[in-house]
């Protein structure tokens, strides 16, 4: 299904919205919850990212319940959900008794996992290719930890990291962590290091090493609420930034203290003119305000990736040159995001220049109309597209593609004014 996006003849002003739960929270609770049953959790992320990690926790839980059978061999098919591939080859590798292949769409497939398996079989585990060495799909069977001490690649994926965070409370002896390299997005690793503490579980990252203290069980059982997602924000500075001005919108259950490293985009969105207010009532309102950007965007951004195609489309869209670093990950995402941004972005008469970890935009005040952009099974590259129909109306190929992690996305554009019709 394609989406053909046009907006109307005014935006609608001061409109709220409500974002579902985020996705990096919603699926470091649902892993800790697999341990630890009583953690009990609030606003879920309604992506199919965690629905697929939802819905293969259920599974593996009814097999417990069935009587735990050493000899049946668990299929799991997580699809597109790189998050839940990461925390499950963790999870599954230490559950007694359990034969499990895991696996997912052709792109994943595509996803290299080797960093983590290494690091796993490092400490025990039992993990073998089904078809490409270093690649999914995994066949684990379920073992005891040999080993409370680990080495592991800190700057290719922080979901590495995490996953191992995620299980080793659970290791008789716990889990020291030891970090090669510098660390990619850092911010993700410390929301993780706040959950473990939050429930009282003994955490410790200095940067090149973390240490994860034991715990048989949890007491703290109170519902934890999940914050609205961070990353989904986004489009919408970008939606405000590119709008005219006065536009005004209002997004709940946003918190000043967020434990999301894409809150960044507060102090990057200001750079094109957008103001954040935080409300009492733990929502948020983004204000367009008059701006005078006399210089390149330039930003490192190795800690908040996830934002990258956001903020360069946004930067396009008003005229502005930006040279971003720090972009390496995004090689290995749902597509290579630095060669799919530079496809789609020069249909639009950019000139935009990439390399493995930069992307540099030159200034251009003109922009092809009607142009259909490729989205590459990638969720991202629908949505930090989507606000230049401000600018311009163009086609979104694969719309459903946003089911990943943002379902209402194409609703809630109607909501405030642009028309987003399938052809």
């Amino acid at each position: 299904m394609n989406k053909t996006l046009q907006k109307s003849a005014q935006l609608i002003n001061k409109k709220t919205l409500t974002i579902s739960g985020s996705k990096s929270e919603s699926n470091r609770l649902l892993l800790l919850q697999a341990i630890y049953p009583n953690i009990n959790i609030e606003n879920l992320s309604n992506s199919d990212d965690t629905k697929y990690l939802e819905k293969a926790l259920s599974k593996y839980e009814e097999w417990q319940n069935n009587g735990s059978n050493a000899e049946e061999v668990l299929q799991i098919d997580i699809h597109h959900a790189g998050t839940a591939m990461r925390f499950l080859t963790a999870f599954f590798a230490f559950q007694s008794n359990l034969q499990v292949v895991l696996t997912g769409s052709s792109r994943m497939q595509e996803r290299p996992i080797k960093i983590l398996v290494d690091a796993l079989r490092e400490i025990g585990a039992k993990i073998s290719y089904e078809k490409n060495e270093g690649f999914p799909p995994l066949k684990i069977i379920g073992s005891v930890p040999s080993n409370n001490e680990v080495n592991l690649k800190a700057d290719v994926s922080s979901q590495y990291i995490t996953a191992l965070m995620l299980i080793s409370s659970s290791f008789k002896n716990g889990l020291k962590i030891n970090l090669e390299g510098n660390c990619t997005s850092i911010p993700y690793i410390k929301m993780t290091e706040s959950f473990l503490t939050y429930f009282g579980i003994q955490a410790y990252f200095d940067e090149k090493s973390i240490a994860i203290k034991p715990i048989s069980n949890i007491t703290k059982n109170e519902k934890i609420v999940v914050e609205s997602d961070w990353s989904s924000a986004s489009y919408w500075y970008s939606i405000v930034a590119l709008a005219e001005k006065d536009y005004e919108i209002n997004l709940k259950y946003y918190k000043a203290n967020s434990l999301q490293g894409d809150k960044v985009l507060v102090d990057i969105y200001k750079n094109f003119g957008v103001e954040t207010i935080f409300n009492t009532d733990e929502s948020m309102t983004l204000k367009k305000i008059l701006f005078h950007q006399n210089k390149p965007f330039e930003a490192n951004f190795i800690e908040c990736p996830d934002i990258a195609q956001t903020v360069v489309i946004t930067c396009f869209g008003l005229g502005l040159p930006c040279h971003i670093t720090g972009l390496h990950t995004l090689k290995i995402k749902e597509t290579d995001r630095l060669v799919a941004l530079k496809t789609e972005l020069t249909k639009f008469g950019a000139k935009i220049f990439v390399d493995h970890d930069s992307l540099t935009l030159e200034a251009s005040i003109i922009i092809t109309q009607n142009v259909t952009v490729k989205t590459y099974q990638d969720h991202r590259m629908a949505m930090s597209f989507a606000p230049l129909s401000l600018k311009t109306p163009l086609i979104i190929e694969d719309a459903e593609v946003v089911n990943k992690s943002y379902p209402a996305f194409w609703e809630d554009l109607e909501k405030i004014g642009i028309n987003s019709t399938n052809c």
